[in-house]
Formats: structure tokens, sequence, C-alpha cells
């Protein structure tokens, strides 16, 4: 399969999960609001903007930085100001769960979830930190230290969605939803099509570099 023809299985995924999010967040659970007096509705914003930031923003840096045939500088700029977008609705969106469990008295950072959602964004942030160091770095540092940031950038995509699955998991359970659920199957749906966008990320950036 051509780099193109994943690429484009990508896209779908991707815009997929985000229509099925959104038609879940705001059809099933009333909407998206930060300065809401309902606590659910705060709530909503922290799967938005860490879907929307953290696995389908970083998704496009990493598809932009390693297929879009422009000028490199060009092209890692974008790659930079993508992560940062997703570094700064991140920060939103953990704020966000944070005001829920003090509006709901919830303790804070007890679950897998928190554990592995929190640990994402700290390597992330470093991540991008040490990207910015190595990119305006001696040509030698740059080549060195790229597989290595390469490697992690596509294990931090993964993490992010496995922060994701456990996210959901976690909110199925509080809702104590039924088996066959309408609601019940579209988060499946969803938690599937974010799982697909990112296997179709890691094998579009991997079939491009063997120049497929």
């Amino acid at each position: 399969m051509r780099s193109s023809s994943t690429l484009a299985l990508a896209q779908l995924f991707g815009f997929l999960a985000l229509i099925l999010l959104l038609v879940w967040l705001l059809h099933y659970r009333g909407g998206i609001e930060y300065d809401s007096e309902d606590p659910d509705r705060v709530f909503n914003v922290h799967p938005f903007l860490m879907y929307f930031g953290f696995i389908f923003l970083v998704g496009q840096a990493i598809m932009t930085h390693h297929m879009v045939t422009i000028e490199r500088t060009t092209r890692k700029t974008i790659h930079a100001m993508l992560h940062l977008i997703a570094i700064v609705l991140g920060i939103v969106g953990i704020c966000a769960v944070f005001k829920y469990h003090d509006m709901v008295n919830l303790v804070n950072v007890y679950s897998l979830h928190s554990w592995i959602g929190l640990g994402t964004f700290c390597l992330f942030g470093l991540q991008w930190l040490g990207g910015l160091m190595f990119m305006f770095g001696a040509r030698e540092s740059r080549v060195s230290v790229s597989p290595w940031h390469i490697a992690g950038g596509r294990a931090l995509l993964y993490m992010a969605i496995c922060a994701a699955m456990t996210g959901f998991m976690n909110r199925y359970a509080m809702l104590k939803l039924l088996p066959h659920q309408r609601e019940t199957h579209l988060i499946n749906f969803t938690a599937l099509a974010i799982l697909l966008f990112g296997v179709f990320v890691d094998i579009s950036v991997g079939l491009a570099h063997y120049g497929h």
C-alpha cells in the first residue's frame, strides 16, 4: 500500500473520530463549556481538547514533517507550531478535568488513565523542547539525535492514544452505561477510529521513509 493511500486513511479516521467525539459530547453529554456551572459540560472540554490537540494535531504534525513536499525549514516550523498548539490545548484540557474533579469532589490523579496522560504530557513537553534545541544546533547533532526524536514522537502518539482509550473506559464506567446502548456503541466506535488514526499515521510515516 502506498503512503498516499495510508495518508488518506489516516485523515479519514482522524476526522471521523473528531465528528463522532463531537456527536457524543454535544448530543449525548450536553455540550462543551469551560466556564459552565454544569460539571459535565466542564469535563467535556477535557476529552475534546486532548483528542484534538494531543492526538489529531500531533498526528498532523508528524505527517506534515515526513510527507509534505515543501521547503525543509517551513516544514519544521509548521511541525513545531502544531506541537506548540497541542501543548497549549493540553494545558487547558488538563485544567478542565481538575476543575471538574473539584466541582464534584473527586480525587485527582488516582487512575491509570491520569498516570498515563500526565506522563505523556510531561514527556511531550520535554520532546518539544529537545526538538527546538537540536533544530537550531549543529548538523552533526541533528543527524545523531533525529532518529531518537522521530521514534520518541511516534511512541508518544501511541501513549496519547493509550491515555484516550483508558479515558473512554473510565468515563463509560462512571456513566454506568448499559452494554448495548447507542451511546455505548458511539464511544466504542470513537475509540476505534482514534486508534486507527494513530495506526495509519504511523504506517504512512514508515512507508514514506522507504520511498513508497
